[in-house]
């Protein structure tokens, strides 16, 4: 029963992907396409981790705080991106 349920779940999670990969692709504003990079993030965090329920190992935790990091500084870089135009200002730029 444990197994259907974390199986469910992991195929829950990888419809989720697909359907914010659409919203990344046309969604209509920016604002709209970094939430849903950002949401993927979560689901892929969430479907390492069912993996790694599923297969009783801790391996995959090392890969689950990297994915998280990158997923935490990917948004805050698009967002900046988003507001401002420029991620990395310079002195010299106005």
């Amino acid at each position: 029963m444990k197994e259907t349920i974390l199986l469910l779940a992991l195929l829950l999670f990888m419809v989720a992907i697909a359907l914010l990969l659409y919203r990344v692709i046309v969604g209509p504003t920016m604002p709209d396409r970094a939430i849903a990079l950002d949401t993927i993030g979560v689901n892929l965090i969430s479907s390492i981790a069912v993996v790694s329920i599923i297969l009783s190992t801790t391996a995959f935790l090392e890969a689950i705080l990297i994915l998280g990091i990158l997923a935490f500084i990917g948004t805050i870089a698009f967002s900046k991106y988003i507001e401002r135009g420029v991620i990395v200002e310079r002195k010299g730029d106005s």
